[in-house]
């Protein structure tokens, strides 16, 4: 049986999952017994395996998570959070993204925030969803620099695209009137078209005085609130709790008592 020619006819169409199947089942006298249909369906199995592998792994690259290797199934529920296990479940599932509905984690510093909400992030990249993590300041900053390079319109664009997006520490700063402008241009491009997942430790009640000019936080938070699911996450900063030992300790430890 010639097996080059046909995989490297598969290797140069980019079929590498197809080649990979090809060769195991070549290899195999248990191939001899199955039919051609047979043969046709193992390989395209595996490059349907081997694609979708692939588009994960640079889904996980394009979100540009925080905590890249978090994971919805290693939240600990036993914590008292406020985290529900069935809210958790219906995130999880996907069923807001798939509605436009909008996510947001508010709580106070070191409970957990970005990194339940990098979990989520990296559970709609499984789903097949595209997906990006931005803090609002380095947003703020690339905003600004776009705008003087002329990138501007092609970064609105990409923020409008994206199918999540992750936008962390919100509502860390008060807003310039040009930053609440650009703020209803994502929003308005995104409403009811593409989910977005906020992070917050201020909470909800206080982001219209925190966005500032009246007219614009109505319309700002009208596209963002009445659509958007809720968690508050509360207890102590989980830091002061993963804590580790100092490598040097003082020679003399009544030095930091003094």
């Amino acid at each position: 049986m010639l097996t080059h020619p046909p995989l490297d006819q598969m290797h140069a169409l980019g079929l590498s999952g197809m080649a990979t199947a090809y060769r195991h089942l070549a290899n195999q006298s248990q191939g001899n017994d199955l039919s051609r249909d047979e043969w046709l369906g193992l390989m395209l199995a595996r490059e349907m395996a081997v694609r979708s592998d692939k588009r994960l792994t640079n889904r996980h690259a394009t979100a540009k998570l925080r905590f890249p290797d978090a994971c919805i199934g290693n939240i600990d529920l036993a914590a008292h959070r406020g985290l529900d296990r069935r809210q958790l479940l219906s995130l999880a599932q996907g069923e807001w993204l798939k509605a436009h509905e909008h996510l947001i984690l508010t709580g106070q510093t070191g409970t957990g925030r970005t990194w339940l909400a990098c979990a989520i992030g990296r559970q709609a990249a499984r789903l097949d969803y595209s997906v990006l993590y931005v803090r609002m300041p380095r947003l703020f900053e690339d905003l600004a620099l776009a705008r003087l390079d002329g990138r501007f319109p092609r970064l609105i664009d990409k923020l409008a695209r994206v199918q999540l997006l992750i936008l962390g520490d919100w509502g860390t700063h008060a807003l310039a009137d040009q930053q609440r402008l650009d703020l209803l241009e994502i929003f308005e491009e995104r409403y009811r078209r593409k989910p977005t997942l906020i992070t917050a430790q201020l909470p909800v009640a206080q982001w219209h005085e925190m966005i500032g000019e009246p007219t614009l936080a109505d319309a700002i938070l009208d596209r963002i609130v009445h659509n958007a699911h809720r968690i508050t996450l509360e207890g102590d900063s989980m830091r002061k709790q993963k804590t580790r030992p100092l490598l040097t300790v003082p020679a003399n430890p009544e030095i930091n008592n003094r």
